[in-house]
């Protein structure tokens, strides 16, 4: 009888666990998903370096998301709110979600608000989509930013397959509004990632950030990193975090760009 219950108990145990493991998994998984719905406070620091040879560039991001979902549509309100630190001689570099114009000097302070706005469905099926717009805000400090106003499209499509989560998203924003003495602004943004989760909230990763400055010539317009890194889903108590570790090498870059970049993340999730 002792025999039985010690087994039946164990089975109880080992279920349990892999239902665990399937839920942390799942939500690994969502965290992962650009237009997932789960409301969701990412912290990102960026290093920039080999700018305009021997210079540097720090960013610290907060990008908050927020999810509101109306009939079968879920809209996916995501801010990206950037703190810069400079230390180069530059002649404006695209550093992933941020643009710098030229600069002269060290110098810190707040780049430009980024708002995206993603409509996806509530009740996604295999391919996920996401389609919207990017808005940019001239908030900069300390001339960390253009002072002009601008937007454009952006589209999303992913798919979740066993342990992949495998997308790409594109956006192109054009300046509309602000002083007719700044450059005009024209710039692509192409971002695949690709996921693979392993066990216990360990998973690989690789997400760069492409861009192109249209109103650039030849050789520099084009950013091109390639890379990845190693992320971990962990909770403390009922508070699930999302940590990412990533590096990245510049194989077309402008004249000037950087070498190479590398990226901390922490994404606090709130799931409902």
């Amino acid at each position: 009888m002792l025999k039985k219950t010690t087994c039946l108990g164990l089975i109880f145990i080992i279920v349990g666990m892999a239902q665990l493991s399937s839920a942390e998994e799942n939500l690994a998984k969502k965290s992962q998903n650009p237009v997932g719905n789960i409301i969701s406070l990412p912290i990102e620091y960026w290093h920039h370096d080999g700018i305009a040879d021997d210079g540097s560039a720090d960013a610290l991001m907060l990008k908050p998301v927020y999810p509101a979902t109306i009939g079968d549509i879920t809209l996916i309100n995501r801010f990206i709110i950037p703190y810069l630190g400079v230390d180069a001689n530059s002649t404006g570099e695209d550093l992933g979600d941020i643009t710098t114009p030229p600069l002269a000097f060290n110098e810190s302070g707040f780049g430009n608000i980024q708002y995206q706005g993603f409509l996806t469905p509530a009740a996604p099926g295999d391919i996920i989509w996401g389609r919207g717009a990017v808005f940019e805000l001239p908030t900069n400090t300390s001339g960390l930013g253009s002072d002009k106003w601008s937007a454009g499209p952006a589209a999303l499509v992913l798919t979740m397959p066993g342990k992949w989560v495998i997308g790409a998203l594109v956006q192109n924003m054009w300046s509309y509004a602000g002083p007719s003495d700044e450059p005009s602004i024209n710039k692509l943004t192409f971002q695949y990632f690709v996921n693979y989760n392993l066990d216990n909230g360990w998973y690989l990763t690789s997400t760069p950030i492409n861009t192109a400055d249209w109103t650039k010539s030849g050789s520099n317009q084009w950013t091109v990193p390639l890379g990845g890194g190693i992320g971990k889903l962990h909770r403390f108590g009922k508070l699930p975090v999302d940590f990412k570790l990533q590096a990245f090498s510049n194989v077309v870059k402008p004249d000037g760009g950087p070498d190479w970049s590398m990226m901390f993340a922490m994404k606090f999730l709130f799931p409902k």
